[in-house]
């Protein structure tokens, strides 16, 4: 480890405290609905959307409501994604003339970037048109975000507002998230990719010739685009299979930092928002500080584990950290860095290949999927589900102090409570489920590229992926059949929207309640000790529930590392 990758690693989280509160202040206006600078230009746009949907963005709706049209809208997105990569063939903007996608690859795509996943079975630039990338996928990238951070503001809602049913209107907390949030930003981030280098082109490929005198072929798009939202967003599906390790989506040590920026700066923000929205900020910055020291644990370990590098081939006498599956240009600790990030915010873009990383190395991206999207998490879905948690860490309180247990005002009852472990039990359920009938069926033995503990290690992660909503994958399990994509896309789908549902469901209740004032007797939820509680908390469940699968996988991978076993 050196002073110069800490000095990035802290410089990061440094910069992204710095722009917490102007962020949380942004998404606060669109979460009150309030008018914005950006209004005098997008305003029109805005009240054209709602006017030819028939919507009134006033008409409030309650959790069942507000539940079903988020159903039914990205049920309708995911079969248009499906038609339109099956159709592929058929369709313009294809310049290299690609066939369409196979019914099973097709499916599991269409969920994958429904349920802002993004988990890529395929290789970007050999196997999507044009076409495909803008209409069929970079539309999700924007949708399934804004659905993310609507779901956030419907659950604040559920903490805030006292004894109603209504929890927003669906259709324009995400009409007025994509205007005055995500386009705009991703507009200036295109910019910037395009002044570093990053293609944004309809051509398919440029013919050039190397140092050598050979020819070769470079695959082209609208790439600059594609990236702005698919890490603000947190989706994390490249347009190239190389996903952010490729050149032409990460060319330079700048953008690599734009990028992790990206990825964190609108999870960072919601915590500052949900503390406004409930009338006491000092909430969000306890909800920040767990998450902060979750995410800097995680990056501690992984960048000491890879700059530590293998005691097999130092005993060899080939020095220095572990440089296997990354790029030279970015090194350990940038790529360290991007590895956590990437896990703790449910993105999927890759900078580095997790399979290449040491065992404990490569334990941590895959542990903090397995938290559950709370250690910072996707758009909207990490503070959605940090709460989940803080539910479950109140009523653990509760029950030391001896009386029903209070959260931001809200009295949390087992109805609360029931719900919440419903909906956090979704991932281990699927994910050690589908993992063990993965390890015994000859399809799913099929796909791991390696044997024993770290053949183990890659289903394992690939389904913690998948039900975590994430995308990034451990590279040596071939997931391209009929098999995995089918099993991904259920994985990705139950990941998505069983949890959602409880969630909005909590968020009717507690809207429903009247406001309990604090009391002598009350539980502080906004000090150390309340951080503590949350990260043991978290930390004791994932624990508990994944320590079994990760003896197996990537502990038993160390073990025998260190005892001097290459394979």
């Amino acid at each position: 480890m050196t002073f110069q990758g800490w000095f990035l690693i802290l410089g990061f989280v440094a910069i992204l405290l710095a722009l917490t509160k102007p962020v949380g202040v942004w998404l606060f206006t669109l979460y009150e609905g309030r008018r914005t600078p950006l209004h005098v230009v997008l305003g029109p746009v805005e009240r054209g959307f709602y006017k030819l949907a028939g919507i009134d963005p006033n008409a409030e709706q309650g959790w069942r409501r507000y539940a079903l049209h988020m159903l039914l809208f990205n049920v309708v997105l995911m079969a248009f994604t499906y038609a339109v990569l099956r159709l592929q063939g058929v369709l313009p903007g294809n310049p290299q003339r690609l066939a369409g996608l196979s019914p099973d690859l097709a499916f599991n795509t269409a969920i994958s970037f429904t349920a802002n996943t993004n988990w890529q079975s395929y290789g970007g630039e050999s196997t999507m048109s044009n076409l495909s990338q803008m209409l069929g996928l970079t539309i999700h990238n924007f949708l399934s975000a804004a659905t993310g951070i609507a779901l956030a503001f419907a659950l604040f809602r559920g903490f805030a507002r006292r004894e109603t049913k209504a929890i927003g209107n669906f259709w324009a907390d995400m009409t007025r998230i994509t205007l005055y949030l995500l386009l705009p930003i991703c507009v200036a981030l295109t910019l910037f990719y395009i002044a570093s280098g990053v293609p944004q082109t309809m051509a398919g490929v440029v013919d050039v010739q190397t140092l050598e005198g050979a020819k070769q072929s470079l695959l082209l798009g609208p790439v600059a685009s594609q990236e702005a939202i698919k890490m603000l967003g947190t989706n994390g599906g490249g347009f190239f299979n190389a996903n952010s390790a490729h050149p032409f989506e990460n060319p330079t040590a700048l953008t690599n930092l734009v990028q992790m920026l990206s990825i964190f700066l609108i999870g960072f923000g919601l915590t500052w928002t949900f503390g406004k929205a409930v009338g006491n900020t000092k909430q969000g910055w306890a909800i920040l500080s767990a998450m902060v020291i979750l995410f800097l644990a995680g990056v501690t370990v992984t960048y000491w584990q890879e700059a530590a590098g293998n005691p097999v081939l130092q005993h060899l006498g080939v020095a220095g950290g572990n440089m296997e599956g990354k790029e030279v240009r970015f090194g350990i600790a940038a790529s360290a860095l991007f590895s956590v990030v990437t896990t703790a915010a449910s993105c999927g873009a890759v900078n580095s290949m997790h399979d290449s990383f040491t065992a404990l190395g490569g334990l941590v991206p895959l542990f903090n999927m397995q938290l559950g999207e709370v250690v910072i998490g996707g758009v909207g879905a990490g503070i959605y589900g940090f709460l989940l948690f803080a539910i479950l860490a109140v009523f653990v309180a509760g029950l030391m102090v001896g009386r029903t247990p209070e959260y931001v005002g809200k009295k949390i009852e087992s109805r609360e409570v029931k719900l919440a472990v419903l909906a956090i039990a979704v991932l281990p359920l699927m994910i050690l489920g589908l993992t063990a009938l993965s390890s015994v069926l000859q399809q799913g033995l099929a796909g791991p590229l390696n044997k024993g503990p770290h053949g183990f290690s890659e289903i394992l992660y690939a389904f913690t992926s998948a039900v975590a909503n994430n995308g990034s994958a451990f590279a040596g399990l071939t997931a391209n059949t009929p098999y995995y994509n089918g099993l991904l896309g259920v994985a990705m789908w139950v990941g998505r929207f069983f949890i959602i549902v409880p969630m909005l469901a909590i968020a009717g209740s507690l809207a429903a309640k009247k406001y309990t004032p604090e009391s002598a007797g009350s539980f502080p939820t906004t000090g150390g000790l309340w951080v503590g509680l949350l990260v043991g908390i978290i930390l004791i469940l994932g624990g508990l529930t994944f320590l079994p699968s990760l003896a197996l996988g990537p502990i038993a991978d160390h073990l025998a590392m260190i005892s001097g076993k290459l394979s």
